[in-house]
């Protein structure tokens, strides 16, 4: 049974939202502020966290900050209906994904599960046989699906989820371009729609950490229009 913690300051959707996850058979934890949430973190990870942006004492973008000091856990952003800039800058800040208030409950669970199973992929050993499960070095890359490690130049490099499974289609075949559709195919469940913008967050917070290692750093292509190579070096 998975634990999905809810981090939000309306109390009417932690209400709902967690009778609707526990239905579907989620383990719930509910928090009404980020430092609350955080304090509950530090002691015990759950498998997930779903937040709101806008909450008192430590907003979603503080907490995310916070988390992705420690760890790689799958995290799901609930922004307002208009606010896009809230949107962007969480995938720039390591979010996974994110669901426009107000939102479908059945999306949401949706989501939640999508990013689960994508978290399986890397982290099970049943997948040993296949080459997707295999460590994966292209010249100074190396890729661990089992341990979710990377490394750049023998430097660690730490990834999210989706960020490592955008890096893992590119880096598979060098030299070959991946369109932005193929990438969404590979970082996302297939009933889950996302758009442009949405990869090419991601790429920019992927980017962001290799050069956060080496600030030469330029691996990754992008070809305007069409979508993006991994050069070997």
């Amino acid at each position: 049974m998975s634990r999905i913690a809810l981090v939000d300051d309306d109390r009417n959707i932690l209400t709902s939202v967690s009778m609707t996850l526990e239905a579907e058979g989620f383990e719930v934890e509910t928090y009404n502020d980020g430092q609350s949430a955080l304090d509950a973190f530090n002691r015990k990870l759950p498998d997930m966290a779903v937040l709101d942006i806008k909450m008192p004492r430590m907003d979603g973008m503080d907490l995310l900050q916070r988390l992705r000091q420690k760890t790689s856990m799958p995290v799901i952003f609930l922004t307002s209906k208009d606010d896009e800039i809230d949107e962007v800058l969480g995938l720039r800040m390591g979010a996974d994904d994110y669901v426009k208030k107000p939102f479908s409950q059945r999306l949401l669970v949706e989501r939640i599960r999508a990013l689960l199973r994508r978290q399986e992929v890397i982290a099970k050993d049943e997948l040993g046989e296949n080459e997707q499960a295999q460590v994966m070095v292209r010249g100074n890359l190396t890729m661990d699906p089992l341990r979710h490690a990377v490394t750049w130049k023998g430097r660690d490099v730490t990834l999210t989820v989706t960020e490592f499974l955008l890096l893992q289609a590119l880096a598979q075949r060098p030299g070959f371009v991946k369109s932005r559709d193929q990438l969404m195919d590979v970082a996302y469940d297939d009933q889950v729609y996302v758009d442009d913008r949405t990869i090419d967050s991601h790429i920019k917070r992927l980017r962001k950490k290799m050069r956060s290692v080496d600030d030469e750093f330029s691996a990754i292509e992008t070809l305007y229009g069409i979508g993006y190579r991994y050069n070997e070096e």
